[in-house]
């Protein structure tokens, strides 16, 4: 009996501590007295348990109430240096590229670093790792920190297989890699689709934020759909497949190229519409950012009319299969497009489907996968903070 009560002991106050450290990072600095309130702990209770958190530095004192009557109160914070997160986006254009970020336990991003990656002349995982290794050196942060790395890539990963599937980037496709990657850096390394996560940030910090839920389509240099179901959950299919709505066909299969919806809005899809209009096309984006600076040219307006019936086919497909409360457009496309855009294609939308779907322009105006593979890793090093903290 005594061995029992004391293991529940024990457990309690791995229990106390653990959602103790839960609400430093939640709510963000905290006095005893605040934390006391949250968790309905006794004074000598919370007392031990910030003692415990600051000792094994997961808290600190950040400073101390002024301005009441009575002796000043300690605030305490998570200890933002106690563990790293880095997030990672492998970039599908003409050239591969990087965007890499690292960030502390608080969130707040230390650096950030975007590079063009020869993946074809070194392997993904050694280029990854030496840049995280520059990364991280360059921010001042040690890398024996970094509890999680979260990678976004053009392509679906297949957890059973082991295997990113449908991604054009040389050598992600090889099985093993994020085991690689993983064991040259000595730190967990997780993947997911970039629209997924992109998906991820316009949940906290877009349009996407308190509705339940939302399709978002990405229109960049590839063309891709997330889907979240509401309070974040995303729908990812047996095989991660979900949401590679560019190989939905549009057409019978003939000798013409773009019989799918990559070949309707993809960006060299779009690159083409711009060209045959008359217009300039560096790259996607700028054509449609160029065309909605120049409404007054009859060429701009009938590209941009022609764009947005093309994107309605691929939203009209989307509101018919899932039904969502929102569609969003993003990508550099979606972003270069603005209200315009968004506009266009929903006046193009009723002409194309009875179905009424109320679309929205991203709210993310950064590089929405980086932050998105931030969030998400930020998410995994404080849940394994916590987890650990819950084993007696």
């Amino acid at each position: 009996m005594v061995a029992r009560l004391a293991g529940s002991s024990k457990l309690l106050r791995t229990m106390n501590v653990s959602a103790s450290l839960e609400y430093l990072l939640d709510r963000g600095p905290l006095t005893r007295a605040d934390l006391r309130g949250l968790t309905g702990l006794s004074k000598p209770t919370t007392s031990e348990v910030l003692r415990r958190l600051t000792e094994d530095g997961l808290a600190v004192v950040v400073g101390r109430t002024s301005g009441g009557p009575g002796p000043q109160a300690e605030i305490y914070a998570a200890n933002p240096t106690a563990a790293y997160a880095v997030g990672v986006s492998v970039r599908e254009t003409r050239v591969p590229s990087l965007a890499m970020a690292v960030c502390d336990l608080t969130g707040t991003v230390l650096g950030r670093v975007e590079t063009a990656a020869d993946f074809g002349r070194q392997a993904a995982d050694d280029a990854v790792a030496a840049a995280i290794r520059d990364l991280c050196a360059g921010a001042g942060t040690d890398l024996a920190r970094v509890r999680a790395v979260q990678v976004g890539v053009p392509g679906s990963y297949d957890p059973v297989a082991g295997v990113i599937r449908h991604i054009d980037v040389p050598g992600w496709d090889a099985p093993g890699i994020l085991d690689r990657l993983g064991r040259r850096l000595d730190v967990a390394v997780t993947v997911d689709n970039d629209v997924n996560l992109a998906a991820v940030a316009e949940r906290r910090h877009g349009v996407g934020h308190g509705t339940d839920g939302f399709a978002l389509v990405w229109l960049s240099f590839g063309l891709g759909l997330a889907i979240d179901l509401g309070g974040g959950r995303l729908l990812r299919g047996a095989r991660g497949g979900a949401g590679e709505i560019g190989y939905v066909p549009v057409g019978l299969r003939t000798s013409e190229i773009g019989t799918d919806l990559h070949g309707l809005v993809g960006g060299q899809a779009v690159q083409a519409l711009a060209r045959a209009h008359g217009l300039p096309a560096g790259t996607a984006a700028d054509a449609v950012a160029a065309a909605t600076g120049s409404l007054a040219d009859p060429a701009a307006g009938a590209f941009l009319a022609a764009l947005a019936e093309r994107i309605a086919v691929g939203v009209a497909a989307v509101a018919a299969v899932l039904d969502p409360p929102l569609v969003v457009l993003a990508g550099e496309v979606g972003q270069a497009g603005g209200d315009v855009l968004r506009d266009a294609v929903t006046a193009a939308l009723r002409t194309t489907t009875p179905l009424d779907t109320p679309i929205a322009t991203t709210g993310v105006a950064d590089d929405a996968v980086l932050l998105g593979a931030l969030d998400s890793g930020l998410r995994q090093v404080r849940r394994a903070l916590v987890d650990a903290l819950r084993t007696p």
